[in-house]
């Protein structure tokens, strides 16, 4: 088995049905398809796992679990898995035509352990952003060769997988926990061989109430410094933190000032979660106003930048509600 297709399921009984047949519609005979049934609530997902398998029967498993959360859902595919190769698809997204063909293509020529490729965002059908894939400049590399590959999106869904990585280094999504692609993602990259990428969008992520970008639950933001806090840790156990120091930097600048701060003062502007975030990067990272990096933010993230470190928060909260009113 050369492909297996991992997809976590858990009350999206609006939005499987096309995300399987995007799979189905891949063709090929040397991939199989992982339906894990999160403990799904709304009376239509997990019945909806067991017909769509019906339809594939020889390429398609269904696993019925009790909810552990997406990164525990992916772990129990993982595990299941036959294929030297994994991939995880969103059950509210899809795969756009030819990835597997691509992939296939692309394993004949370089037999790396991880492909990155492109991504379109889908606002309920219309197509707003289409992301290329940011490493194709690099050829095939290691990450010593090109460390700023860490700086692009973690989304475990926008790359293939070499199996292995997974078991042979013991690595595994974190469950029922936020930000768990960028606990996870750095250390696959950081144990890869060779990393290579395609140079278009393959996959389709759809933009949906209640995903963890749109979630109001402002106080689970918390768990961006509980990331970053098992990042040090994996990478200092490797004697890696040093080495990409700059990198994770740049990565916390990112994650939890211009992210996390962001998405909890469009909340609250009052949080204290603010001053936490701004207090742990003053302490883990007290000299991240010279990271290297910072040079290439694009103007309006280094204007945001300043504010939060002005503690002007009800400025920048003012500043999105006038982007948002624009783009309406």
């Amino acid at each position: 088995m050369r492909f297996s297709i991992v997809i976590p399921v858990y009350n999206v009984r609006d939005y499987l049905e096309a995300c399987f047949r995007s799979v189905i519609a891949q063709g090929g005979d040397d991939y199989e398809i992982i339906l894990v049934d999160d403990g799904s609530t709304d009376g239509e997902s997990g019945a909806l796992c067991d017909r769509l398998a019906s339809q594939a029967p020889d390429r398609t498993i269904v696993i019925h679990k009790p909810n552990g959360g997406l990164g525990d859902a992916r772990n129990v595919g993982l595990e299941r898995a036959r294929g030297e190769y994994v991939l995880f698809v969103d059950s509210d997204d899809y795969l756009l035509p030819g990835l597997l063909d691509a992939l296939r293509e692309k394993l004949a020529a370089t037999d790396a352990d991880i492909i990155d490729f492109g991504f379109v965002v889908d606002h309920g059908g219309t197509i707003r952003e289409r992301h290329f894939g940011e490493m194709t400049a690099f050829g095939t590399f290691a990450l010593a060769e090109h460390p700023e590959a860490l700086l692009v999106l973690p989304a475990a869904w926008r790359r293939l997988y070499r199996r292995s990585l997974f078991l042979d280094n013991a690595i595994r999504y974190p469950s029922r926990v936020w930000y768990e692609d960028i606990r996870t993602t750095p250390k696959l990259f950081a144990k890869a061989r060779s990393i290579t990428a395609l140079d278009a969008p393959y996959y389709g992520y759809m933009v949906r109430e209640g995903s963890i970008t749109r979630n109001a639950n402002a106080a689970r933001n918390v768990e961006i410094l509980e990331a970053f806090d098992d990042l040090r840790d994996w990478f200092s156990n490797e004697e890696l933190w040093d080495p990409y120091r700059d990198e994770f930097t740049r990565l916390a600048v990112d994650h939890i000032l211009l992210a996390a701060s962001v998405r909890v003062l469009k909340t609250d502007p009052a949080h204290p979660l603010l001053k936490e975030f701004q207090s742990y990067m003053d302490s883990h990272f007290p000299h991240y106003m010279d990271c290297p990096y910072l040079s290439e933010l694009p103007q309006q993230h280094k204007l945001i930048l300043k504010l939060l470190r002005g503690g002007h928060f009800k400025t920048i909260r003012a500043l999105f509600a006038l982007k948002d009113s624009i783009a309406k």
